[in-house]
């Protein structure tokens, strides 16, 4: 059975602003969290500027095959929010002639787009490389997806892997029955085309989140372990993996409130704020955009519907490569998630 989104249920935290009015109340003995502003300005980083905007990252619709417990867009079966054609079409004249190198698609799963390919064509024609987050699963939802990872590998696209864990039991607890033997079959598929096979040029990474109120581990260490765990019982070979911190957002935050967690986490990721993490947070080299075609800092604001500052920079069709790269990035307690430990990226941990 496919749980109901935040959205579908009316949940509270299904509004942006309901959960940064809880991200920024006192705790329960009336003090109130570090801001990270002022952790920010401790560290000569306040205000948080760009460096280049190199990534162009792309969310083409929150819909989604999997409700997975720890999503930070509440994406699933019931979102109708969908990219349209005209919109990619925007986005690909923006950068077309700037030297931004990738663009990086995100949803919801991104393949259920009905211009996705189109899409993915069309960025290839104009040099871009093209990452796709992929929740594996997608392959083997529909006989349409099927050939995915040839399509994949046709236009040399980089397919990044949500894989919570190398067992059964903990990627399914966080994803749902029947994803971990879903994922292995879709990640045998992707080797079979030569992913993650040296010499192909096929990159295939994996990413892992923590399915408790923890952060993650050494990134090097979880890499082996993945590494050896999924060639022995499966034969799987992939490049890279990438941990990242779940966010105090959407249905992780949830889930931290309903399991008694949510002030012990976010004093863990306070306390652990790194400033050398914080000077490589990916919002300084990517800019985000919703399906509707507005801008972010990232894809977390993005969620939490904080748009850009400058209100006449806020569009596709207000794109403004030199603007952007001078603006000062939003930023809320939230961000703590990203600054924490080795730091947090969709590239995984930046120190």
């Amino acid at each position: 059975m496919t749980l109901a989104t935040l959205k579908r249920r009316q949940h509270l935290l299904s509004y942006a602003k309901k959960q940064l009015d809880f991200l920024n109340q006192p705790k329960e003995n009336g003090e109130y969290f570090t801001s990270f502003e002022s952790k920010l300005n401790e560290t000569g980083l306040d205000p948080l500027k760009p460096t280049k905007i190199d990534i162009f990252q792309v969310n083409v619709g929150y819909m989604c095959n999997l409700t997975c417990g720890h999503c930070h867009v509440d994406a699933g079966p019931d979102r109708k929010e969908i990219m349209t054609r005209e919109t990619m079409q925007q986005c690909i004249d923006a950068i077309k002639d700037t030297d931004i190198s990738t663009v990086d698609l995100t949803g919801g799963a991104p393949e259920m787009n009905p211009d996705f390919r189109w899409f993915v064509e069309e960025l290839s024609k104009i040099n871009k490389k093209v990452i796709v987050r992929s929740n594996l699963t997608i392959f083997l939802a529909n006989p349409k997806y099927n050939d995915l990872p040839e399509f994949f590998a046709k236009h040399k696209v980089e397919v990044v892997c949500s894989m919570p864990h190398f067992t059964r039991l903990r990627t399914d607890s966080q994803r749902g029955d029947g994803v971990f033997d879903k994922s292995i079959k879709a990640l045998q598929m992707l080797n079979e085309v030569g992913y993650g096979k040296e010499g192909t040029g096929l990159m295939l990474h994996l990413v892992h989140n923590p399915s408790g109120a923890f952060m993650p581990g050494s990134q090097e260490s979880l890499q082996k372990e993945f590494k050896k765990k999924l060639f022995d019982a499966f034969g799987i070979i992939f490049n890279e993996l990438y941990a990242i911190t779940n966010l105090p957002i959407s249905r992780y935050l949830d889930y931290l409130i309903n399991s008694g967690n949510y002030e012990q986490y976010m004093q863990k990721l306070i306390d652990s704020y790194n400033p050398m993490a914080a000077a490589n947070v990916m919002c300084r080299n990517t800019i985000s955009i919703s399906w509707d075609g507005y801008l972010y800092d990232c894809d977390f604001n993005q969620m939490l519907e904080m748009k850009l500052k400058d209100e006449n920079l806020q569009h596709i069709s207000e794109f403004d490569l030199n603007k952007l790269e001078s603006r000062e990035i939003l930023v809320n307690q939230h961000c703590f998630g990203c600054t924490a430990g080795s730091g947090s990226s969709c590239g995984g941990a930046t120190s």
